[in-house]
């Protein structure tokens, strides 16, 4: 299986999760693998949730058959009609083999993205398509070809988007579509008194809201794309509607939203030019523990109980918070502590001896030394 150029692996059988062959985990979709038909793969865990792929990351997931050599796999040209927004989460490829198309999905968010229809309610929106590739090599060919293939054809199906070929009237052909493009800067006087270049942000169209409420959008159409590293942004093939465009900038807190509504017409191209960003603060920062990236990779993650052996997501690395502090939490020390190395990545439950879970608080400390001026 493979959706990612750091997450492909040998999968084992669907019947190696029945009983006899795995132990259940924390979880019933989590399981260890006891008694594998393929016996290299002892002691690894299995759970779906291991290979979950953000929206706008999500274009190609699959599978190869090794004898003969023959992939699988399934193409999403376009995030458009997901809900949630560029990091949603979604499940892709796991052992079956089972491949997954999602378009809405209530995991790791719950209600709501759970999309709710109203008495009297028309709702309508156009899932997909999604491409079929298959694939196929000489025997005595490298078969890891195949995905090296399979991200061609992906990158030819994104190009390709929107298709001309749905004879549906809902699916809108490119020229039944508009175009936006800008440049967003960011005014933090506490940092520089010139305007910054909002490098790599992300920027969306969505359904009119509050700052932030693409997060929660289920039931409409969304656009998004990255910034440049000069703040250059372009989203093309936007359905007609009228949209808010927000956006957020790794490195800077809170979320953008344009003053504007932003009425996108067919075969319209809108310039909106330099748009300013001007994040939330009171004041000068005084510390911080950590980047604001929407993001936990900068904290500390302990290396997984070796009894686990992990591939990806590394299952059980929240217990460990009970091994690091067994009867204290953590008190994060500003001017001394590392959040690199000082900062568990997330606030788990202490796990005590009967198997019951207790709550944690984690602490800050900030150390203040008074200075008088004449």
């Amino acid at each position: 299986m493979a959706m990612a150029e750091n997450r492909r692996r040998i999968l084992h059988y669907p019947e190696d999760r029945l009983p006899g062959r795995c132990q259940t985990l924390d979880y019933a979709e989590a399981v260890q693998l006891t008694n594998p038909k393929d016996p290299q793969l002892q002691g690894e865990v299995d759970d779906k949730y291991q290979y979950s792929c953000a929206n706008i990351d999500n274009r190609v997931h699959g599978w190869i058959s090794f004898n003969p050599p023959v992939g699988f796999w399934q193409i999403t040209p376009s995030d458009e009609f997901c809900s949630g927004g560029p990091l949603k989460q979604n499940l892709t490829s796991h052992v079956g083999p089972t491949t997954l198309a999602m378009f809405l999905s209530g995991h790791y968010a719950g209600q709501d993205l759970v999309p709710k229809i109203r008495g009297g309610e028309s709702w309508k929106v156009v899932f997909g398509p999604v491409y079929i590739y298959l694939n196929s090599a000489a025997v005595g060919d490298d078969p890891l070809w195949l995905w090296e293939d399979a991200k061609i054809q992906m990158m030819n199906e994104v190009q390709s988007w929107p298709y001309y070929f749905p004879a549906s009237e809902d699916f809108l052909k490119s020229d039944q579509r508009g175009n936006i493009s800008g440049r967003l800067l960011v005014l933090d006087k506490y940092i520089c008194t010139d305007l910054i270049s909002a490098n790599v942000a992300y920027v969306g169209l969505a359904p009119p809201g509050d700052a932030g409420s693409w997060q929660r959008e289920c039931k409409n159409y969304n656009f998004w794309t990255r910034a440049d590293g000069n703040g250059f942004f372009t989203i093309r093939n936007v359905r007609p509607g009228d949209y808010n465009l927000f956006a957020w900038v790794p490195g800077f807190v809170g979320d953008y939203k344009f003053v504007d509504v932003v009425k996108i017409t067919p075969g319209s191209y809108t310039e909106l030019g330099e748009l300013i960003y001007e994040p939330p603060r009171d004041g000068p920062t005084l510390w911080e523990i950590g980047i604001p990236d929407r993001s936990a990779a900068e904290f500390y993650a302990p290396d997984p109980n070796p009894q686990y052996i992990n591939r990806f997501r590394q299952y059980g690395l929240w217990d460990r918070y009970t091994e690091f502090y067994p009867d204290a939490d953590l008190v994060y020390t500003v001017g001394v502590s590392d959040y690199r190395k000082d900062w568990f990545y997330a606030q788990a439950p202490r796990k005590k001896e009967d198997n019951t879970l207790q709550g944690t608080t984690s602490k800050s400390v900030a150390w203040f030394r008074e200075v008088h001026t004449n």
